[in-house]
């Protein structure tokens, strides 16, 4: 079947989003068991209390030992890189050389044989 046969599917048009009110009546009218919704159940303070904001950012220090651990980690992997890449192209030279190697001894074996017939 070619693509000029195929009826070409009309999808209906993107609805609007939600206004912030819907939005908020659907956060307060959700369930105290549902997972998505579980701290910001109806009732719930942390909705309309802005959070402080040392409670979200993470430890000075750990974020620095973190970041630090990165850059390192990140550091090796390039070195393990460029040697990877070295030694992939000493095993294809020594690859080459070995088909190199076996051609030679199958050369050698058939003019040998060819020699003991004669």
């Amino acid at each position: 079947m070619s693509s000029k046969n195929k009826k070409r599917v009309i999808l209906p048009t993107r609805p609007e989003p939600p206004t912030i009110e819907q939005i908020l009546e659907d956060v307060r009218s959700a369930r105290p068991s549902d997972p998505v919704f579980t701290s910001l159940a109806e009732g719930s303070e942390e909705f309309l209390i802005p959070v402080r904001a040392e409670v979200l950012l993470p430890d000075v220090e750990t974020q620095y030992q973190q970041s630090k651990a990165y850059v390192e980690l990140n550091k090796r992997l390039q070195v393990e890189h460029h040697e990877l890449a070295s030694r992939s192209k000493e095993l294809k030279k020594a690859g080459e050389q070995l088909d190199l190697s076996i051609s030679e001894i199958k050369d050698k074996h058939f003019q040998n044989q060819a020699n003991d017939k004669e």
